[in-house]
């Protein structure tokens, strides 16, 4: 595992975090790990507790739908330069789908509860974060409106 003090470049250097602030950023490495998935293995998965977020450094990710009796719908695939995750800030804190490494993925982790405190103890810094997620979150929200429509209207199929 990288050190925190390797960390901060990583971090700061993320689209997620352009141009925030030093001391901002400094707060949040704290609460950091870096992290690598092998392809095929599962980022989280969908019921589970969302404890963390991730900031994606390298490879493809894939979000999907578990249904029961069916294979996973893809709903978005993630790449390098964005982030997955935004139910470690919202309760009940669990994982609302499966996010599957859909090949070797390196990412830098953020432990949920840690920035939730910090977010509390810094006001400023909890609305920083908060105005970063939520045009994710509503982006995320719409695709997977469209996801659904699109297969809505696919013809039914005897696969």
């Amino acid at each position: 595992m990288v050190q925190i003090e390797g960390l901060g470049p990583l971090v700061a250097t993320h689209p997620f975090f352009a141009d925030m602030d030093g001391s901002a950023l400094e707060t949040i490495v704290g609460c950091c790990a870096n992290e690598v998935f092998r392809t095929g293995s599962y980022l989280y998965r969908q019921g589970e507790a969302a404890d963390k977020f991730y900031l994606i450094r390298d490879g493809l990710v894939t979000l999907e739908a578990y249904v029961p009796g069916r294979p996973p719908i893809a709903i978005e695939t993630v790449e390098a330069g964005e982030i997955i995750g935004w139910s470690w800030l919202v309760k009940p804190y669990k994982w609302s789908n499966d996010a599957r490494a859909s090949g070797t993925v390196r990412a830098v982790s953020v432990d949920g509860a840690c920035l939730r405190r910090k977010m509390e103890a810094d006001r400023v810094l909890g609305y920083e974060i908060y105005k970063r997620f939520l045009p994710v979150m509503a982006r995320r929200l719409a695709q997977n409106r469209e996801r659904i429509v699109e297969l809505a209207t696919e013809p039914a199929g005897f696969d």
